[in-house]
């Protein structure tokens, strides 16, 4: 168990900061993979890295909102 990463051991408010976190990485990811690829310089690889970090931030988001979040059948 890596316990950094485990969200089950952190509080809900710690959670929130890192929720906005990892949103605005991914938000930067985003306009930084827009940005290279519009100028047309950037590698396959460079491009295929970021987009890769940008996806596991994504999940990283998900089970962090699935905590906060849950979902009730009301």
């Amino acid at each position: 168990m890596n316990a950094p990463s485990d969200i089950s051991m952190k509080t809900d408010d710690v959670l929130r900061v890192e929720l906005e976190v990892f949103k605005r990485e991914h938000r930067d990811l985003d306009e930084a993979i827009r940005a290279l690829q519009a100028t047309g310089t950037a590698d396959q690889i460079t491009l295929q890295r970021l987009k890769k970090k940008k996806l596991h931030l994504k999940d990283k988001i998900a089970l962090i909102e699935d905590r906060l979040l849950p979902d009730i059948i009301a």
